[in-house]
């Protein structure tokens, strides 16, 4: 086992000590609780602190015969937008902060049921509707590597508690982002699950989501390294009847033959490329290569267009079933913000809005048919380093800059597509060192191959986590 405090190990590290023996699950959540003593003040990650109900559920799994699951004594948090039993499912809205609910959904089910140990809630934005995480109920989440960035949204809180090392598993979900944000900014390892891949339902919830929500919205895990999500993904994707949508496939696919296609993209479309992200694919097109994969300079199918149609047909749904709610509900700042979104990307309404549903089988179609030559696609995620905290509420060109630059994130839940994100280097920049990284889209299903790819990069560019830990003082062997 490493050399470091337990707070720094992975989830990987954890589960194998937990299994056998030589560390309880009481001792990795004691070690876990002390960090989020320690650091979480400071970043305002987690908005609710499970310690009490953690060190019990601890002691339970001490108390078994035999490991629960293969996440046994594994720290994890869970997002605010989710229901856990007996807790509230407060979205960020002050309104609802006594929406308890009456069950645990399916990923918090799924995730007890595999011995992981909840120590903790984490904070998003308001009706967790932006790519950058405050609202007026918890207030603002910092990330650990300064003040001079945002943390993402809307698992901003996510993403900022596991680069802290507050758990080693950060619960999240994705809309248009909202996992691979987070990851982005806080320099954090993630895989988007594709269409349909983890079962999903709020007990809580009085009426049902609208269908490009229930097909575009997914939940997720955030990490710090890319073998911890080969670790705890297959437990997420246990099968829930409460999602009838659900599909119940194993997380390995089949193996494929010869080397693996990788298609590079540069396309900026039209708003320039920043240096430090062309470095951040150059480094990964490098490993890939390194690694045996076969990586080409190609351009995938109606990249702009997909991305584009999809953020209006989603803002089309969102105004005609919760542009009421927001209204009434929503602070001034984040119905600004939402007037903004919809300057930027209009919400096609009425026919329109049905064509355009209909036609996302189309773009689907086209970048399936694409991935059958090339299963893995190499892309930017945010055409420029991450932005500052509360840019996007900055008027239209900060929704540009926060979200405008984004089509490479929106294109994949349009299409149902699973996509990773990782960093690749720290950058040293005017206002500060940020991480850089870059997404890996892969075919439908196949969240194992963006692993893999992921976890290829990571044998030649290690994850940053112990440079913001040694920026931060917090070095190995220190326990902070």
């Amino acid at each position: 086992m490493p050399n470091t405090p337990l707070w720094q190990w992975s989830a990987t590290e954890i589960a194998s000590a937990t299994h056998e023996g030589t560390v309880s699950a009481s001792e990795v959540t004691e070690a876990a609780l002390a960090r989020m003593e320690a650091a979480n003040p400071e970043l305002n990650a987690v908005v609710e602190r499970l310690d009490d109900a953690a060190r019990t559920q601890a002691a339970e799994l001490d108390a078994s015969q035999a490991p629960k699951g293969p996440l046994h004594g594994v720290p994890v948090t869970i997002k605010i937008n989710v229901d856990q039993k007996g807790h509230a499912t407060s979205n960020g809205v002050v309104a609802f902060k006594e929406l308890i609910a009456p069950d645990d959904a399916p990923v918090v089910r799924n995730l007890k049921a595999a011995g992981a140990v909840i120590i903790g809630r984490t904070n998003t934005p308001e009706f967790s509707f932006r790519a950058d995480t405050d609202n007026p109920l918890f207030g603002r989440t910092y990330n650990p590597w300064g003040r001079h960035l945002s943390a993402g949204g809307s698992s901003g809180g996510a993403g900022s508690a596991v680069m802290a090392g507050i758990g080693a598993l950060a619960h999240g979900n994705d809309i248009g982002g909202s996992l691979r944000f987070p990851a982005s900014a806080n320099g954090a390892v993630t895989v988007k699950p594709g269409l349909g891949r983890v079962p999903a339902w709020n007990p809580s919830q009085h009426a049902e989501r609208g269908l490009l929500a229930q097909s575009m919205s997914v939940q997720g895990l955030i990490t710090r390294n890319a073998a911890d999500l080969h670790t705890s993904m297959p437990a997420l994707i246990a099968p829930d009847a409460r999602d009838p949508f659900h599909a119940p496939l194993p997380w390995r696919g089949a193996p494929m033959d010869g080397p693996i296609r990788v298609a590079v993209t540069r396309d900026d479309f039209g708003f320039g490329l920043h240096p430090e992200v062309a470095t951040a694919l150059d480094k990964a097109a490098s490993a890939l290569s390194d690694a045996g994969y076969a990586v080409e300079e190609v351009e995938p199918p109606l990249a702009r267009e997909t991305g584009e149609v999809g953020y209006r047909t989603l803002l089309g749904e969102v105004k005609a079933l919760l542009g009421k709610d927001i209204r009434r509900f929503g602070s001034e700042q984040l119905n600004a913000i939402f007037d903004t979104y919809y300057t930027e990307f209009p919400p096609y309404e009425g026919v329109e809005e049905l064509e355009m549903l209909a036609q996302r089988s189309h773009y689907a179609r086209q970048w399936s048919l694409f991935m059958q030559d090339y299963p893995l696609v190499l892309t930017p995620f945010l055409l420029t380093p991450f932005f500052t905290a509360g840019r996007d509420a900055e008027g239209l060109e900060g929704a540009r800059e926060a979200l405008g630059r984004s089509h490479w994130s929106f294109i994949m839940n349009f299409t149902g597509l699973p996509a990773g994100n990782m960093p690749t280097h720290v950058a040293d920049l005017p206002l500060g060192p940020q991480p850089i990284g870059i997404q890996i889209a892969g075919q439908r299903w196949r969240e194992d191959l963006i692993v893999d790819a992921m976890m290829a990069i990571e044998t030649r560019i290690p994850p940053v986590c112990t440079q913001l830990w040694q920026l931060r003082g917090e070095g190995a062997g220190q326990n902070v």
